[in-house]
């Protein structure tokens, strides 16, 4: 496998494998690693891109246009090659189009863009999806990003996300890897939430909508990792039970409905992209402290 592309600046450098364009490291300006490291004992994921689905489909199958295409969860497109197509000492843009492969699974012409950059303290990850077929084209899309927990310096203390909008969004489950749509009362209070493992026995906590468009990461002792998302409305937090790291997931696009429609286009927050058109969506994390 090629090495993996190293952006780099005074405060932070980042490693991103030509695998699935997935960032492999995220290291401050004195060592410190906030990225998950992939450790397959726990989860061999580090920070995926979810495409052209965001979680299971029923029997791992999505229809489209009426006929059934066989759809691991999360996509293919975590596992496919993607091709380098620029870059500079502080930039990366990874391409992935249409192929034999993807056809079977997902019958478009599309590029899949996604690109790496760095200014100052902060990091963009900017994915742009661009429908080259005849045909409108529906996809879902999301970022899997796991990082670290405890944060480097705050081992024992409380890790705390905290919503910038203050906010208590409704919180829905997963049953058997599909969506259930009964609502939880919401684990925030004005906004906050002290993390513990045992939120995650009961798999992934999404939040469809209401979250916001950033967030807080942090702890005392330890940096602050503040995020915000752009067209991106759809969050959940997962960890692997009892694993050292916490998964912080802006999504467009969720996984299907228990007993609902297999059809992609249906699934809850899907896109569908006219022919020739493209669609941008990214996070950015600032890290302080």
């Amino acid at each position: 496998m090629p090495s993996p592309t190293r952006i780099a600046n005074e405060y932070l450098t980042v490693d991103v494998s030509s695998l699935g364009a997935e960032m492999q490291a995220l290291t401050t300006h004195d060592g410190h690693d906030l990225l998950w490291n992939g450790d397959a004992a726990f989860w061999g994921g580090r920070s995926p891109i979810l495409f052209p689905i965001v979680g299971k489909a029923p029997d791992d199958t999505v229809e489209i246009d009426g006929q059934a295409y066989p759809m691991n969860q999360h996509g293919f497109a975590r596992r496919a090659e993607f091709t380098l197509a620029a870059s500079s000492p502080t930039m990366c843009r990874y391409e992935l189009g249409a192929s034999e492969a993807s056809k079977a699974a997902y019958p478009f012409e599309f590029l899949l863009a996604v690109e790496h950059s760095l200014e100052g303290q902060t990091l963009t990850v900017a994915a742009e999806v661009t429908n080259r077929d005849q045909r409108p084209m529906p996809f879902g899309i999301g970022f899997h990003s796991a990082f670290v927990w405890p944060l480097p310096g705050a081992e024992g203390e409380d890790h705390v996300i905290t919503l910038d909008n203050n906010g208590a969004p409704d919180l829905i489950r997963l049953s058997g890897g599909l969506l259930s749509f009964a609502k939880h009362p919401s684990p925030f209070k004005d906004g906050r939430l002290v993390l513990a493992h045992e939120m995650f026995d009961a798999d992934a906590m999404v939040f469809p909508e209401g979250a916001g468009e950033g967030l807080r990461y942090s702890a005392k002792g330890g940096p602050t990792m503040h995020f915000t998302f752009d067209n991106l409305p759809n969050l959940a937090l997962w960890q692997k039970p009892g694993a050292p790291f916490i998964c912080i997931e802006p999504w467009h696009g969720m996984a299907a409905e228990n007993g609902w429609s297999k059809a992609l286009a249906e699934r809850p927050y899907s896109q569908t992209l006219a022919p020739g058109a493209s669609a941008r969506f990214a996070f950015s994390v600032e890290i302080s402290g």
